[in-house]
């Protein structure tokens, strides 16, 4: 085993798409995943359960090779009086917590305190591999708490904050990093830890890469354009061998032999190693078979909201979970943005015919939005149930992505502003669903890039005055916590502001790298709409 992850460290930088999509077929890179590294002792820890949170041994690092600690456990685990903790803490280091020793001082401004968790949140560049942990190049700012790594769409929302303090390199060092995961791999994982290698998150890096051309210049658009293709083939990966007959693929699906969407989607119908004891009981709940369960879960999590109602069929309940069935309307838009801004590099390049052709590609999937994914009975964008062939019936903050990016009409956009104001708005900012399941992102929990995302969304259609509203009251929500508690955490309740979020397979962490971008890119624009 230590043999096989030594070869793809090694080797990271070497590898092609193809290359990267055989290891995460086959056994060499299920081998580098610390559930199939571990195996039977792996099952037993998180099981048992030895730690409360399920991503903790996950992240431990082996002080000897797995080879060597499997065999010490077969030999011990049946023998009188062994403890199966002592056994874990004898072999594996236990993950690190740099900003344990951090104390806030609530004195300080909360962009003061902001500016003193930059170097708390800031990892050194290291191209080693430790236990689950991938090397990256540069250095980057990690969300907080238990998540010890750098988060894909988490990175956008964090570089907002970077950009109001003129962070300038520190931006560009992140979008580096991803760009290095892009070449080797192919793709950008969930984060950088070798249980995130089956899946992406929202794609979000052209966003980073227009955020850093309007920094340096748009020639940058060009330096990134070669990353963004393979961000492009990734998520399109099938789609020119899409039929009637075969209509999905992966990311793709075919909706009546016109249109190519995207849906999310996980390579490895299995239980997360980082919440492995959750889903392997949650499949002694359901009908549903382990493996339709577990990659509908892992879908979820490519989408960042894990979990919500928008993916539960029922609209209650995480054992009905569908995501594959789902197309969502924020994950298109994103899609949208990065055909445009390819397009856009194209055009600056002197390519005119692949300008032409990116830019059809992105007026196409904006009518394939707007005809799938609005819904004229609610006045408002829905994600598309391409097996039911309709609109789902959960409402969610997603719908002001089409907003954001300019693919909504006015009078669309008016509609779903009048929607947000009657219906999601509260006394602390925006409820990301109107359902209260239990679930983090559902009510009454509020969530900063959808904050974020909806306001400018707003401003980009000239809806100021609801802007305005919501980024005040998100602010006021904010400052409110921090100088109640020293903290600015993940996500807030936004219905009942002196209560905390709930909700989720963990307690409410602390940092918070995209709370602390949100708020302070509102807070250095005054609300105004620039981006």
């Amino acid at each position: 085993m230590s043999v096989l992850m030594f070869f793809f460290v090694n080797h990271l930088k070497r590898l092609s798409y193809v290359g990267c999509f055989f290891l995460l077929c086959y056994p060499l890179s299920a081998q580098v995943s610390p559930d199939i590294a571990f195996g039977e002792l792996f099952k037993d820890v998180q099981l048992k359960p030895v730690f409360p949170d399920s991503k903790t041994f996950p992240d431990c690092v082996p002080i000897y090779p797995a080879d060597s600690i499997l065999a010490k456990y077969q030999v011990v685990k049946d023998g009188p009086g062994f403890d199966l903790k002592s056994f874990v803490l004898d072999n594996f280091q236990l993950p690190e917590n740099p900003s344990s020793g951090f104390k806030s001082d609530t004195s300080n401004t909360v962009e003061e305190h902001i500016n003193r968790l930059w170097p708390v949140l800031t990892r050194e560049p290291d191209h080693r591999q430790a236990g689950s942990l991938i090397g990256l190049p540069n250095a980057y700012i990690v969300p907080g708490g238990r998540f010890r790594e750098i988060y894909y769409w988490d990175s956008y929302f964090t570089m907002l904050g970077l950009q109001a303090d003129k962070k300038y390199d520190m931006i560009g060092h992140m979008v580096d990093n991803f760009t290095f995961l892009l070449d080797s791999l192919g793709y950008i994982p969930n984060g950088n830890r070798t249980y995130y290698l089956s899946r992406s998150q929202p794609p979000f890096y052209s966003l980073m890469v227009r955020l850093l051309a309007d920094i340096r210049g748009d020639s940058l658009l060009v330096h990134y354009l070669p990353a963004m293709e393979k961000e492009y083939q990734f998520w399109m990966d099938g789609a020119e061998g899409l039929t009637k007959e075969r209509p999905t693929h992966r990311r793709v699906v075919m909706i009546n032999d016109n249109f190519v969407m995207n849906r999310y989607w996980d390579d490895r119908p299995s239980p997360r190693p980082e919440a492995y004891k959750e889903d392997y009981h949650l499949t002694q709940q359901t009908d549903t078979t382990a493996e339709t369960l577990y990659r509908n879960l892992r879908a979820a999590c490519e989408s960042g909201w894990d979990f919500s109602s928008r993916w539960f069929k029922d609209g209650k309940n995480l054992s009905t979970i569908h995501t594959t069935d789902i197309i969502p309307v924020d994950l298109n838009s994103l899609m949208y943005h990065l055909e445009k801004t390819i397009a856009a590099a194209y055009g600056i390049s002197g390519d005119s015919v692949q300008q032409k052709n990116f830019q059809q590609k992105a007026d196409k999937r904006k009518e394939a939005i707007r005809k799938y994914c609005w819904n004229d009975a609610q006045h408002f964008y829905l994600d598309y149930d391409f097996i039911a062939g309709k609109t789902t019936e959960q409402l969610s903050l997603a719908a002001a992505f089409p907003l954001y990016f300019d693919i909504s009409s006015a009078h669309e956009a008016r509609q779903v502003a009048k929607k947000l104001e009657e219906d999601f708005l509260q006394s602390g900012g925006l409820l990301t669903t109107l359902a209260n399941t239990g679930q983090q992102w559902d009510a009454p929990n509020g969530w900063p890039p959808l904050q974020w995302i909806a306001i400018q969304g707003l401003y980009q259609h000239g809806l100021d005055k609801l802007a305005e509203a919501i980024a005040q009251r998100w602010v006021d929500n904010n400052i409110r916590v921090y100088k109640n508690t020293g903290k600015l955490v993940e996500k807030y309740n936004v219905t009942d502001i002196t209560l905390k979020a709930g909700g989720g397979e963990y307690p409410v962490q602390d940092g918070f790298g995209w709370t602390n971008g949100v708020l302070l890119n509102l807070l250095e624009k005054k609300h105004t709409n620039q981006r």
